[in-house]
């Protein structure tokens, strides 16, 4: 059933997917789904508008029973939409069995607490549907810890309207917490505490991710950071790469732990290169804020290899989205390398299309695995070479001195005789010191 404003209901396509055939897929399911009405409110708003809620929805657990959007320039300060539509939707949620009301924007407490007493159903905002998502994907002791403090954050001004919902629903979609709370103690002085607890612990754990960071950071190692719209296909990139073992899986948000790897280019040259969580549109501020030692993986990078979905219809608007977020979060200005990634899903005359209007983007696709050796050979390109470029006399004997530059360096011819291996090479400070005794020649490149 699917109603728009101003008609009868219509069908919807369905929101587009990629199967990930990986043995490494791993996608939750509930084992009892709830049932939602979806509601939009906007200016030239159409059903189609919801695509992406819908999508949000299905990974929190929740089965799309109709939709209802409403064309106006503000929303309605009390109820968010109109009265009329308010009867509307009333009706639909009561004809439809619905469990839940998800709306795509972030509401006021009042305006939860006026839906939920004249629905008298659980109403869901934005914040809270994607908080809830970050909810079951969290697995590390810091991603629980992070998804808890943003949602504690988002629940201090609402208490009355959420402790009213969660003790009527008993659990389900918006009310999961990080912690692995159902239900909790809706008091000010317990929450505040509970704030507290979390934010030291936090810092705790960023001191740790910090050491592990620096001792990357000295290694004189390019760092590269993959960043994008969520289910682009950037955990599928990242195994691609690398042989990681990140899971893959067909649901919004499945990645929130960062995960570091190495990655040898064609060249010989080595990188790290990171994982990091995916970006949404009207991204919940307080997540930006909880998670943001995570996206420093993205802020202290020298390379942001940004993966868009190519077969997406909001391609566009999801490039824009993750820019965004990367400006907020203070990464704008890193060097970015486009991957327009699931291009096996398009036609030829689309992949010239998308070509043309992103020039110097890189076609692949992770899944097959076209076109990763052209991102390889871009990313070493891209990526910053070693500050020094020296010429080197290494002698018969010291063959460990060549492959700490290979490993390390960046070389770039060898030539031998009788006394040894001349090599050109690139290296960093760090292993110019250790090969200084060898260096004949040596020229700062920046």
């Amino acid at each position: 059933m699917r109603a728009s404003s101003g008609s009868k209901g219509r069908a919807v396509r369905p929101v587009e997917r990629q199967v990930l055939e990986s043995p490494l897929s791993a996608t939750w399911r509930p084992a009892v789904r709830e049932k939602a009405v979806l509601v939009g409110v906007g200016p030239g708003i159409v059903e189609d508008d919801l695509d992406e809620l819908e999508a949000l929805a299905d990974s929190a657990g929740a089965d799309t029973v109709a939709r209802l959007v409403q064309s106006r320039s503000e929303p309605d300060p009390t109820t968010y939409i109109g009265r009329g539509k308010l009867e509307e939707l009333h009706a639909h949620v009561h004809g439809s069995g619905a469990d839940s009301v998800i709306l795509d924007q972030e509401l006021t407490p009042g305006q939860l607490r006026s839906l939920e007493e004249r629905l008298g159903v659980k109403v869901i905002d934005r914040t809270a549907l994607i908080l809830d998502i970050f909810a079951l994907h969290a697995r590390s002791r810091e991603g629980k810890a992070q998804v808890e403090l943003a949602q504690l954050n988002y629940l201090l001004p609402r208490l009355r309207g959420w402790g009213e919902a969660m003790s009527r629903a008993g659990g389900g979609v918006g009310t999961r917490f990080g912690g692995g709370e159902t239900k909790m103690e809706v008091d000010r002085q317990h929450i505040g505490r509970r704030i507290s607890k979390l934010r030291r612990e936090l810092k705790t754990l960023a001191r740790t991710r910090e050491t592990k960071r620096s001792r990357r950071q000295g290694s004189g190692i390019p760092q590269a950071a993959i960043a994008g719209y969520t289910n682009s296909g950037k955990s599928t990139l990242m195994n691609r790469l690398t042989g990681a073992d990140v899971i893959v899986a067909d649901q919004l948000f499945a990645t929130l732990d960062p995960t570091v790897r190495r990655l040898k280019l064609p060249g010989g040259r080595r990188c790290t290169i990171s994982d990091t969580v995916g970006f949404v549109s009207k991204l919940p501020h307080d997540l930006v804020e909880a998670f943001r030692s995570t996206l420093e993986e993205v802020t202290l990078a020298e390379l942001v290899v940004h993966v868009a979905d190519a077969a997406s219809h909001d391609l566009t608007d999801q490039v824009l989205a993750v820019r965004r977020v990367l400006d907020e979060i203070g990464a704008g200005s890193i060097p970015e390398v486009l991957v327009l990634n699931k291009v096996d899903r398009l036609s030829g005359s689309e992949r010239v299309r998308i070509a043309r209007r992103y020039p110097g983007s890189v076609p692949v696709s992770a899944l097959s695995g076209e076109g990763v050796q052209g991102l390889l050979e871009t990313l070493e390109e891209t990526l910053p070479h070693p500050p020094v470029e020296v010429h080197l006399l290494v002698p018969w004997g010291r063959e460990d001195a060549i492959a700490l530059l290979y490993r390390e360096g960046e070389v770039l011819s060898t030539d031998h005789d009788e006394s040894g291996t001349a090599v050109h090479a690139r290296v960093g400070f760090r292993e110019l010191a250790a090969v200084r005794e060898f260096v004949t020649q040596e020229r700062r490149t920046t």
